[in-house]
């Protein structure tokens, strides 16, 4: 065999140069083999865990195994995020069930001190996100999650000892920097084991567990608030963190012996399955999982108008979540005029609209091929029930339920923020980068719901003027961010459409156009000419 050299091909005409330049060479690079020239992956940059169970050449999968295998993965992998997030959406709703259970009372709160127990824990995401990214890119992924499910379990039954507003502040921040982990962690895996066109949906089913936790959580709490003390000796609020806080604790030692790592460390399936689960999200052209942190992968993170995006797209939509999330129960009592018991049951019908919203929007999603047309759309109610809350007041039992509808309305912006997260995880390739991107999306995802509380001033209950004033500000800067994001992915796909085209002009193997073979390099998004961006 002759000696192998690299070089680099001649890849558009004098006039492409510059946009060519924006790509790395890796992608244009061939081997020259004699006279035979022919496209190859670069095993220097390739995951050495990777690199045992693939190859250049892409291995066809019939429809019937790529079923077969995504059952696999399912049961394994999605049925554990599914729990595990309905888990940690329980365990963080317990606050806004708690809020009419006597806890304020208890622990005799004052002034903003109760928006204080939810914006806590968002300031300890925005300390503790980058890092806890960095550790899901080099940690064993399902042993960090297994291990910090526990810890957030003992935490949040711990928090049914607290006696003041410093006991509780302290535990609820310690909350927070253990439940950091979960949704980061969640978007690599659905990058990590699903199809491109496979991820909307992965995302979406396990984001609507807020909703679920709403049913199932407003069934409980209305149980444990038949607890009466005396004669039981704790109080309703502490009975709901220590039964919530201790089986979360059960759930990560569940998920420690039952998640696999990633493919490449799944012994519970066999060698023949692993290499096929590989190879079956090849053509995600995102990568699969590597260790090395790539400088240049944190430049273009950071001058890519994608990250910045995302950014406000989750703040825009965090900070209603949180708030609306942690005063839900109280503007349904208060302003609404409805019992506790209530109260508690109607979290059952919003947690069902939320639902119905997210799986909705991902049929649309599936039956349209359009991601952020799709998210305008759900983002529009959002102006209408908002409208309403601000301008009809409470006077009748018409009123009454025209506003409660109103509420529900309110929350159908929920769709843009699952979405979002689903287009992270096909839009952005490159470990070190998708790292970074990940890590800015949850700090401006935790900034949102640090100041999410703080707009529901306690002197202006129970309508909060300010708080729905704010929210429009909010849905109005989201649809100008939707409306940029499109018009720039569709652009940058035109670029690389025509760079392509110069490439397969200049006389560059037919393998290059299209091709797959570097998708497990650790290229970015950018620097891989044969990706396409999800619009």
């Amino acid at each position: 065999m002759a000696d192998e050299k690299i070089v680099q091909n001649s890849a558009s005409a004098q006039n492409g140069k510059d946009e060519v330049n924006r790509f790395s060479k890796t992608d244009i690079d061939h081997v020259e083999l004699g006279d035979e020239k022919r496209d190859h992956m670069d095993y220097n940059r390739v995951d050495k865990e990777v690199a045992k169970y693939i190859s250049d050449v892409a291995i066809e999968i019939s429809p019937e195994e790529d079923a077969r295998l995504k059952k696999l993965v399912d049961r394994r992998v999605l049925v554990i995020m599914v729990f595990t997030y309905f888990l940690q959406a329980i365990d963080k709703g317990t606050m806004s069930f708690a809020s009419i259970m006597g806890l304020p009372q208890d622990l005799k709160l004052k002034g903003q001190e109760f928006s204080w127990l939810t914006t806590c824990i968002y300031i300890t995401i925005l300390v503790v996100e980058y890092p806890t990214n960095r550790l899901i890119q080099r940690l064993p992924i399902a042993k960090y999650l297994g291990f910090s499910i526990i810890c957030w379990g003992a935490v949040l039954a711990l928090q049914a000892v607290s006696k003041n507003f410093t006991h509780i502040v302290v535990l609820r921040s310690l909350l927070g920097g253990f439940e950091a982990v979960c949704q980061p962690a969640f978007v690599v895996l659905s990058g990590m084991w699903y199809k491109r066109e496979e991820q909307a949906a992965t995302v979406t089913y396990w984001y609507m567990m807020n909703g679920m936790q709403q049913i199932v959580g407003g069934l409980l709490a209305y149980c444990f608030s038949l607890v009466k003390s005396p004669p039981s000796p704790l109080k309703s609020w502490q009975a709901i963190f220590i039964a919530y806080g201790s089986f979360s604790v059960l759930w990560g030692i569940a998920v420690l012996y039952w998640m696999p790592d990633s493919p490449m460390r799944a012994k519970c399936f066999s060698e023949e399955d692993k290499k096929l689960m590989i190879e079956r999200v090849r053509g995600n052209q995102t990568g699969l999982q590597n260790r090395k942190f790539r400088k240049e992968h944190l430049i273009e993170a950071l001058r890519d108008p994608q990250t910045w995006c995302y950014s406000l797209i989750a703040i825009c939509t965090t900070l209603p979540t949180s708030g609306l999330g942690a005063f839900a129960n109280i503007i349904i009592r208060d302003n609404f005029k409805f019992s506790v018991l209530q109260t508690q049951l109607l979290a059952m019908v919003l947690g069902a609209y939320i639902i119905i919203v997210l799986l909705s929007s991902n049929w649309l999603i599936k039956k349209t091929g359009q991601n952020i047309l799709v998210m305008a759309a759900y983002v529009a109610p959002s102006f209408i029930g908002t409208t309403v809350l601000l301008t009809v007041q409470n006077k009748n039992r018409a009123s009454q339920g025209g506003l409660l509808f109103s509420y529900y309305l309110v929350l159908s912006f929920w769709a843009a923020q699952t979405v979002a997260m689903s287009l992270i995880s096909r839009n952005v390739a490159g470990q070190t980068k998708k790292s970074i991107v990940v890590a800015i999306n949850f700090i401006s995802w935790a900034t949102g719901n640090a100041i999410g509380p703080q707009v529901f001033l306690k002197w202006n209950a129970p309508r909060y003027f300010i708080a729905f004033a704010t929210h429009m500000g909010c849905y109005t800067l989201l649809m100008f961010v939707l409306a940029f994001l499109r018009f720039y992915l569709k652009r940058e796909n035109a670029k690389k459409d025509r760079i392509q085209s110069e490439i397969a002009g200049s006389g560059a193997p037919e393998g290059e156009v299209g091709s797959t073979v570097h998708a497990f390099d650790d290229l970015t998004d950018r620097e891989n000419v044969n990706f396409r961006y999800v619009y």
